[in-house]
């Protein structure tokens, strides 16, 4: 049997067939890059964006309002990042450091805290704890 945990739904407790108890023991998903080197245009589809900026830009409303729904049209980009991830391994050094920054991957796991993309708060853990009687 295969406990979903409610915090982090990617994340599955496995069940130990000796003692029947759960481990949560968290091991990162790790991706290997195939092949060539993708062209940047292949990083991400910006079809939905495109149509809705053009939408946008035909309106008649405020520029004010313009500007705010041109950056909300962003949230339709859509990354692939099994490419992203093959660009990567391609990269420049300085521009790995960018993606990095910008956790278009995550290499290290202490250096993703650090960056303030991966973090528990203090009622997470209290939650946990309760849940796990640790």
């Amino acid at each position: 049997m295969i406990k979903q945990n409610l915090l982090f739904p990617d994340y599955r407790a496995q069940e130990n067939p000796i003692d029947g108890k759960y481990t949560h023991k968290i091991t990162a998903p790790i991706y290997t890059p195939k092949g060539r080197k993708p062209f940047v245009q292949e990083l991400v589809d910006m079809n939905t964006f495109q149509k809705l900026r053009k939408n946008i830009d035909d309106s008649h409303v405020s520029e004010e309002e313009k500007q705010f729904l041109r950056l909300a049209a962003y949230r339709h980009c859509v990354f692939d990042f099994h490419k992203i991830a093959d660009y990567y391994s391609h990269a420049s050094d300085e521009m790995q450091e960018l993606m990095e920054q910008s956790a278009l991957v995550i290499i290290d796991f202490e250096k993703a805290i650090e960056e303030g993309y991966v973090c528990l708060s203090d009622q997470i853990i209290e939650q946990y704890r309760e849940e796990y009687h640790e």
